[in-house]
């Protein structure tokens, strides 16, 4: 998942990001890149101990409090609105002329200038927001939202502004610069002419006054929905005891270790201060006790591995419904929040003269409309539903088979056996498990053989650069990007690998710290990769499942295309103004290589003996590449389809939350009915309290976007399938072209002639169909 930047105006919404993952609304991100002089603005003596405006280099991470957010925020806030006066009344019309004469480095440019430092601080803010979560931040976060929302609006609904970027939309088609410039700054032009016709410029009076409320409401709905999420997955654990040991039997010693030591950290952290410390037992992963949390690298586990039925049961349902009127957590409760999001997206897309927000939301996609989305959707259901079916009928035969008395007649599996029991086939089918496959995967190697991987296929070279930057955690660690031929630094990005539940949001995400700019003087983009992957126990290193390596993969891609772009002009430059249904192709594109043999042979070897992967696990892992191929795209088309009809309706919620009219919920079964008949959802499912991506993020009437982007990505991986991946001189020209175009253009071009570019032709389903074991 990505946190990607905007266009001109980078707040719309300021929601923090769901898991997966995922993050700010499309153009709802910040511009967080600050000229050296509009930063040396701020260095007054008065706030020069705010390390929040100290913007020349990297974030200063070991200084900033939360206490600093609200005078930077002001302090920001005063000059930005001081400057853009000034700027609107450069585009006053000369009485004597009839029309605006302005060149374009007079206006978009200008207003990247001056919306810069304040992006910069209020990225940094959210950042911290998700990874370093605390009852002082989250306050100083929501006390500033409305304010810089508010300051951001004006932006969006200037008139001036709008004026000027019509004034220079004509005159960009005739500018001298080279082509690909020329690209760049006629597809800011038209994204920013886009984000504030989406952004209301055109309403006025009353109707203005209510669109404002709408996005002030709307982006004070979405971090309360978020952190709604973040306190329930707190709020839950189960502890095995050391005399329940038997519950646990069969589960994998990482598991075990895991939950012990989860359980030995819980007892420190009630330990208060000034207290007589009491001595602490030795964590015993065998002899427990055992903590198991909501938490991915916990929860997961727990469904897969313990034999205990009632014991994933109770786990399963306090995942399921996080969040909702069914949790322990009345105050907590997303069902009102989910009502009022979609009313007020449904008002909001109504008073630009859409028919619902689904609609709005795809003006700024690759997809041309709702039924065309359905089309793709159907498209693949049609060959996933079949197959998934097959799927669950052979877990389900297991079960019958080998889960005793209790399973011997059951007609259809429950959802916290399908896991369990799912686990158990593949292990059967392969005669291999996951846990055998970890300590060939330490995160150290894998880190190096990724690296490895980009070094062949992009000519770059990743480099160690722990030290050079400050970091909010022990566990962050530092890199920068080399191109390979001329040394010159690229870029640099920070990675915060694993789960911290106390104060970290689940789910896996890019985001930018700082954008490649020529406006504001930023030539070395910076991001941030957050995963929430196992941590190390003990002596133990970071043993990483087979999908937390794929994750990984997934996040640097996300990565690279914003820290390998040539593009400069700040608003298209990496993922800023790629069509959100386009930006996972490089995310989606780097998983392929996790079953390429020469990259998985990289890094894949023995954390103690340092023994390669055997050539046979090797082999079983491809072949499981399309286990349960059916059940897993069921699934995406079921989120994505059920996203798009959700911001398609109109509720009645006052109705609904009484029982007594068409409810969320309803929508949720009938589209379950379609997409995944074969596993229909309890009565007190609860899923969509904690669908984060849709409705505390950028993925509202966009979930869809993963399988559009999917299509994309397996057909570029065909690419080099078709030079074939034993080709080592093939694949690095075709790298060197992927580099040039997907990882390269940005938002510079459009995403359809970037993939023309690249491949030479206009995408195709078929290799996506028979990578899924579809086809």
């Amino acid at each position: 998942m990505k946190i990607k930047a905007s266009a001109v105006f980078f707040i719309a919404s300021l929601a923090p990001s769901p898991s997966t993952t995922r993050a700010f609304s499309p153009r709802a991100s910040r511009r967080v890149a600050a000229a050296t002089l509009s930063n040396r603005l701020f260095m007054s003596s008065t706030v020069t101990a705010n390390p929040l405006l100290e913007q020349e280099g990297l974030p200063k991470f070991e200084s900033i409090e939360p206490k600093h957010l609200t005078p930077a925020v002001e302090e920001l806030l005063k000059k930005l609105e001081q400057d853009f006066a000034t700027l609107e009344t450069s585009f006053t019309k000369d009485d004597s002329k009839k029309e605006l004469d302005l060149d374009y480095d007079q206006v978009l440019p200008a207003v990247e200038r001056i919306q810069a430092p304040l992006g910069y601080t209020w990225g940094v803010a959210a950042h911290l927001n998700g990874v370093k979560n605390g009852d002082e931040l989250r306050e100083a976060y929501e006390q500033n939202q409305p304010k810089v929302v508010q300051a951001m609006t004006k932006f969006s609904q200037s008139k001036a502004l709008y004026d000027a970027l019509e004034a220079i939309e004509k005159k960009a088609a005739d500018a001298s610069d080279p082509p690909f410039v020329l690209q760049q700054k006629k597809r800011a032009i038209d994204n920013s002419l886009r984000g504030m016709r989406l952004g209301g410029v055109g309403l006025e009076g009353a109707e203005k006054e209510r669109f404002n409320e709408i996005k002030l409401r709307l982006a004070a709905l979405s971090t309360n929905f978020s952190n709604n999420v973040l306190d329930a997955t707190k709020s839950f654990s189960l502890t095995v005891e050391t005399e329940d040991a038997y519950k646990l039997e069969g589960v994998p010693d990482s598991a075990k270790a895991q939950w012990a030591n989860a359980h030995l950290q819980f007892l420190k952290s009630q330990q208060k201060e000034g207290e007589e410390v009491a001595e602490l037992p030795e964590m015993n992963p065998q002899k427990g006790p055992w903590r198991i949390t909501l938490d991915m690298p916990s929860y997961l586990p727990a469904l897969q591995h313990i034999p205990d039925r009632e014991l994933r049961k109770e786990v399963y349902m306090a995942n399921l419904q996080r969040a909702s009127e069914k949790s322990d957590m009345d105050e907590k409760n997303n069902i009102p929040l989910i009502y009022e999001i979609l009313e007020l997206k449904q008002e909001m897309a109504k008073m630009l003269g859409f028919e619902n927000y689904a609609q709005l939301s795809l003006a700024s996609k690759m997809a041309p409309s709702v039924d065309s989305v359905t089309e793709l959707t159907d498209l693949m259901a049609a060959k996933a539903v079949p197959a998934a079916k097959k799927d669950l009928e052979e877990i389900t035969a297991l079960a019958r088979e080998k889960g005793g008395v209790e399973l011997k007649d059951v007609k259809e599996l429950m959802p916290w056996d399908t896991t369990f029991w799912s686990e158990r086939l593949k292990e059967s089918k392969f005669d291999m498990k996951d846990e055998e496959l970890r300590p060939y995967f330490a995160l150290p190697a894998v880190l190096d053989g990724m690296f490895g991987l980009v070094e062949r296929l992009f000519n770059i070279e990743v480099k160690v650069a722990d030290g050079d930057a400050e970091v909010w955690h022990p566990d962050v660690r530092f890199f920068k990007i080399l191109d390979k031929d001329s040394g010159k630094h690229l870029a640099s990005f920070f990675l915060d690998p694993y789960s911290r539940p106390e104060n970290k949001r689940g789910g896996a995400w890019m985001a930018d710290c700082i954008g490649k700019s020529e406006a504001t003087n930023r030539e070395i983009p910076v991001a941030y990769l957050t995963c929430n992957g196992s941590p190390p126990v003990g002596k133990t290193p970071s043993l990483m499942t087979f999908r937390e390596v794929e994750t990984l993969f997934h996040e640097f891609g996300h990565g690279l295309q914003h820290m390998m772009t040539s593009a400069t002009v700040g608003d298209v430059a990496g993922i800023n103004g790629v069509e959100w249904d386009a930006v996972e192709l490089p995310s989606q594109f780097m998983e392929n290589w996790c079953y390429d043999r020469p990259t998985v042979y990289g890094f894949a070897k023995h954390w103690e003996t340092g023994e390669p992967l055997p050539e046979e696990m090797f082999q079983k892992l491809c072949d499981q590449k399309v286990f349960n191929a059916g059940m897993m795209a069921c699934r995406q088309l079921y989120f994505g389809q059920m996203d798009m009809e959700l911001h398609s309706e109109t509720f009645d919620s006052k109705a609904a939350q009484k029982g007594e009219g068409r409810t969320i919920f309803d929508v949720q079964k009938e589209v379950a009915a379609k997409y995944i008949p074969h596993s229909m959802p309890l009565e007190e499912d609860r899923f969509l309290c904690a669908f984060g991506h849709i409705f505390a993020g950028g993925y509202s009437a966009g979930y869809y976007s993963y399988k559009w982007a999917e299509v994309m990505s397996a057909d570029a991986f065909g690419a080099f399938e078709d030079v074939g991946l034993d080709n080592e001189e093939g694949i690095q020209r075709v790298g060197r072209k992927f580099r040039d175009t997907v990882l390269s253009l940005g938002g510079g071009v459009p995403p359809m002639e970037v993939f023309k570019e690249f491949r030479g032709r206009e995408p195709t389903p078929d290799a996506l169909l028979r990578h899924s074991g579809l086809a």
